[in-house]
């Protein structure tokens, strides 16, 4: 009898100091409680907390949507530039092929150098699209770059009253608290300075 109840003296002591550990390292159930959040982003630690869907600013900033546009054109330009001199080249690539074919040229000098000629042009051509789409990225790098800017100096602005620890790129978060999107709020801010910033 003695030796059960000493068995369950060694267990409840057991029992007693993992509770013990448990509650003061904070690896218990109260985790749980010290991860809930209140609606103004602010844990029970006190960490200040709020996230911003980029890609939700980047579709409905109006700047974005005015980026997009001028690109759209510089991108139709671009194309109908290539496009023009390329139907060019290859109209007198045909005319080369057709009077080569029927020995249209005096010498075989001649016809070498109309095809060397050909061969420049297209080269030329080549060397077009490839600078076009450069400029075109580097376009689209700069318009993503001036809306990025755009946000961040916005969301310093906005940091400086509101006084959040982080602020995230929403676009990582699967799951959140809506009270922390401040998405629309933010959206709405940008779209106002925008609409101010403009010539009338």
């Amino acid at each position: 009898m003695k030796g059960s109840s000493l068995v369950v003296s060694a267990i409840l002591f057991v029992a007693v100091a993992v509770l013990y550990v448990l509650h003061f390292t904070g690896n218990g159930n109260n985790t749980q409680s010290s991860q809930v959040r209140s609606s103004n982003g602010e844990s029970a630690g006190g960490l200040r907390i709020a996230y911003v869907k980029a890609d939700s600013v980047i579709l409905n900033y109006e700047l974005s949507q005015d980026l997009h546009d001028d690109f759209t054109k510089k991108q139709e330009a671009y194309t109908t530039e290539y496009g023009t001199k390329r139907q060019l080249f290859e109209k007198e690539a045909a005319a080369f092929q057709e009077k080569l074919q029927r020995g249209g040229f005096l010498t075989e000098q001649r016809a070498v150098q109309e095809r060397d000629r050909l061969m420049g042009k297209e080269q030329e051509i080549l060397k077009l699209d490839q600078e076009l789409s450069n400029k075109l990225a580097e376009l689209q790098q700069a318009n993503n770059q001036q809306i990025l800017d755009k946000l961040m100096d916005y969301l310093k602005k906005y940091n400086e009253t509101a006084q959040y620890d982080y602020i995230f790129n929403g676009a990582e978060i699967l799951i959140g608290n809506e009270a922390h999107n401040i998405t629309g709020e933010v959206l709405t801010a940008l779209n106002e300075e925008y609409k101010a910033s403009k010539p009338e």
